[in-house]
């Protein structure tokens, strides 16, 4: 059985020193190893931006998409290959702007895929500009005078357009990170991870100190359900999005591939797509 160390490569990481990006390589490791996994088993899609880098930094088989669109690849990879585990990465930017449609449109399609957010609420790469994460009132290079957009709630968005597992944590809780990991890699169907990921080199605002302030951890709340939708979004609304732990899961929607008439279970990757001549003419008389 595969460990911690196996999904491991020789690939040094050029994160900035003290990024929230370290720790949730550590947690998508530890969580690969703790289901059972080999890194065989397991397909990590990355977009672009800091965070987009992760996919080379794993044990596993890897894809460095562009910017926005590692979902569509993560969907489709999935879908030929159903065996696969398939973790989606990327940050606020890359899920958030750019790549927001296929974000609404991946939950609510509900493939069994698990989606990972860094959200450290800037564009790091770029230097410091705003991001759809960045709050009313934030000072950056391209906002000098204080960005006058709201921020966007990506844990609204998720339950609205459907999720059937919406979570959220804080890049220095390991342990609680690990385990949604885990239970979204279990969950049959999309799973949402959105993860407060500190840039600590240009967003000066929201630092880790500030989210251990800030932050309500859903373990320490008694008597929260988190298979009702309804206290999920209120919980949301009254916390102003700044809490963590697993939000809402819904075990009973079935996912897209299992609702695809006709999908096998074997995957396509392992199927006999030869064609004999018969079917090919069949085929092309359709045409005709």
């Amino acid at each position: 059985m595969a460990t911690l160390k196996d999904f491991r490569n020789n690939i040094k990481p050029n994160w900035c020193p003290g990024c929230g990006d370290f720790s949730i390589q550590a947690a998508i490791q530890r969580a690969a190893a703790n289901v059972g996994l080999e890194p065989e088993q397991l397909a990590v899609v990355s977009g672009i931006g800091c965070s987009g880098r992760i996919s080379g930094y794993i044990n596993a088989y890897g894809l460095h998409g562009v910017h926005g669109r590692s979902l569509p690849i993560a969907q489709g990879l999935k879908m030929a290959n159903r065996e696969l585990t398939v973790v989606a990465a990327g940050g606020d930017g890359d899920g958030f702007a750019i790549g927001m449609g296929h974000t609404v449109h991946a939950i609510r399609r509900n493939i069994n895929i698990t989606y990972i957010v860094m959200d450290n609420q800037i564009y790091g790469l770029t230097k410091g500009q705003t991001s759809p994460r960045s709050a009313e009132g934030f000072k950056t290079k391209s906002t000098p005078s204080g960005s006058i957009e709201s921020a966007l709630s990506p844990l609204e968005m998720a339950l609205a357009a459907g999720a059937t597992f919406v979570a959220q944590s804080f890049s220095s809780n390991l342990k609680q990170l690990t385990t949604l990991i885990e239970e979204g890699m279990k969950h049959e169907g999309f799973s949402f991870i959105n993860v407060f990921s500190p840039c600590v080199t240009f967003n000066k605002v929201n630092t880790y100190e500030w989210f251990k302030e800030n932050i309500v951890d859903l373990e320490e709340t008694t008597d929260y359900d988190s298979s009702n939708r309804v206290m999920a979004m209120t919980k949301i609304m009254e916390t102003h999005g700044l809490l963590t732990g697993l939000i809402y899961q819904n075990k009973q929607k079935q996912s897209y591939e299992n609702l695809v008439a006709g999908f096998k279970q074997e995957a396509l990757a392992k199927q006999n797509i030869k064609m004999t001549e018969a079917e090919f003419e069949k085929l092309v008389a359709e045409f005709k």
